[in-house]
């Protein structure tokens, strides 16, 4: 990682965490984001795709989007990026475990949260799975409660209607 590299990372750190708890205490839920809204408005826009429940490959994935910003200089106007979640893809950006699928799975990173609120700095969101939700009777309340969090309507439709309108797919694993 170069100087500039960690300048901005530690900067968006430092923000991501001042964002993070100021959005944690208004405790509202995550905003729905309907399939109509969704737009390309950058030349370069890319969506990542999340179905996974490893933590390597999440971590991976971070580590790959962070990569991809830095080749545009961390230039929020000239690329847009976005995780659709769904299926255990949605744990990364659960409150908590309890009571899930995932509860007895090896602990999440804490460091991924702080990661994921420093790309938020630059633009990056999350779409999470409504149908996900549904089919695992999870409480949506259970998400996030995050600015770069959005919950659609389903990922896979999310996925397909995104690529329609530009956005180039990444999957990492």
């Amino acid at each position: 990682m170069t100087d500039i590299d960690r300048r901005h990372l530690i900067g968006a750190l430092a923000l991501g965490s001042a964002t993070l708890a100021g959005s944690l205490a208004a405790n509202a839920a995550p905003k729905e984001l309907k399939m109509s809204d969704m737009k390309k408005d950058t030349d370069i826009a890319c969506l990542y795709h999340c179905d996974f429940g490893d933590n390597q490959r999440y971590d991976a994935m971070l580590r790959n989007i962070n990569n991809h910003l830095s080749a545009h200089d961390f230039d929020p106007l000239g690329v847009k990026i976005v995780i659709v979640a769904h299926a255990a893809g949605i744990k990364y950006h659960l409150t908590d475990l309890a009571g899930t699928p995932w509860e007895k799975a090896p602990p999440i990173d804490p460091d991924y949260e702080k990661r994921m609120a420093a790309l938020a700095q630059y633009g990056v969101e999350v779409y999470l799975c409504k149908i996900t939700f549904d089919r695992m009777a999870l409480d949506i309340g259970r998400a996030k409660d995050v600015p770069y969090i959005r919950i659609v309507p389903s990922g896979v439709a999310t996925v397909a209607q995104l690529q329609m309108k530009g956005f180039a797919y990444l999957k990492v694993g």
